[in-house]
């Protein structure tokens, strides 16, 4: 039986200094036959907008996958109309309890459909988001900021604690989804395969950053292992545990974990990666499953 998802995200891959990881996210569930992607709902996040969108539009014209309906949301947190908006609250209106919503950039658009129908995050069959920390993120002595439920606590706040079924991959968690540069070229270049050829292509630069901004050889797969949750969650273990949603912790990203049993926690599905090699290679296998119509001008001619 097919899983519908909706996939909420600020897709840059591609872009120059900009993170790769939501086209990654993309890509994989492309290559999962059990996953329906009813829609890709664009945010702001990894780029504006506008980058986002007409990216994602473009990336899915180079894939050959242009049936996918793609919509334009908020452009930013003060703003609650868009196309994203009236898709999220009509697709999950039409089949209630059945879509999952992946989220893998800010939660505006989330928002603003709950504004637009107070029951759309309760309809919901379940939400997996990619985003927050549960203590402070050091890459190589570097802080890494949080980047996601920063971009809009009020819409965190309202999504964490109204949302069904809500798990969150945190950024602590996807410190486990590690891709050496060296592995990567490694696998995907003795494949003669157009889609080994599209990820050597689109991410080639990203490495470069790493390196120059934090001296790593490689790059996390943070919204790629959400998505792997979403498709294979038998690689994790689900962690039930109980949080203080608040204004000041949330406005940093961070996820502060209740000490005592009291009204004011909520309680939040934390999966931990349980099968670490495999989910690496259910990444890869996943990947390089995908037959695409084409993938560039260039193979195409």
């Amino acid at each position: 039986m097919s899983e519908k998802i909706i996939h909420d995200c600020d897709n840059t891959m591609g872009v120059e200094g900009c993170d790769v990881d939501d086209g990654l996210a993309l890509l994989y569930l492309l290559g999962k036959e059990h996953i329906d992607i009813c829609g890709i709902t664009t945010t702001y996040g990894n780029s504006d907008l506008s980058t986002v969108y007409q990216n994602t539009s473009t990336m899915l014209k180079e894939i050959g996958r242009s049936d996918i309906p793609l919509l334009k949301g908020c452009e930013d947190k003060y703003h609650h109309k868009s196309e994203a908006t009236d898709f999220l609250v009509e697709t999950v209106n039409s089949n209630p309890g059945k879509i999952t919503i992946l989220a893998t950039g800010s939660l505006t658009n989330l928002y603003a459909a709950y504004r637009s129908d107070p029951d759309f995050l309760a309809k919901v069959k379940s939400i997996v988001l990619m985003g927050g920390t549960t203590e402070p993120l050091f890459i190589n002595g570097c802080n890494l900021d949080e980047l996601n439920f920063t971009c809009d606590p009020k819409a965190t706040e309202t999504v964490l604690k109204f949302g069904n079924n809500v798990s969150v991959i945190t950024g602590n968690t996807c410190l486990d989804a590690f891709f050496p540069q060296e592995a990567f070229f490694t696998r995907l270049s003795s494949e003669n395969k157009p889609i080994a050829r599209y990820l050597l292509d689109k991410t080639s630069y990203w490495f470069k950053d790493m390196m120059s901004v934090f001296n790593l050889d490689g790059f996390y797969n943070w919204d790629v292992v959400a998505a792997a949750y979403v498709a294979n969650p038998t690689l994790f273990k689900d962690r039930i545990l109980s949080f203080y949603l608040r204004s000041e912790e949330l406005e940093h990203g961070e996820l502060k974990l209740g000490a005592t049993s009291d009204d004011s926690l909520h309680s939040l599905n934390l999966p931990r990666i349980q099968l670490q090699h495999e989910l690496i290679e259910d990444i890869y296998n996943t990947w390089l499953s995908l037959n695409l119509k084409f993938i560039s001008q260039k193979d195409n001619e």
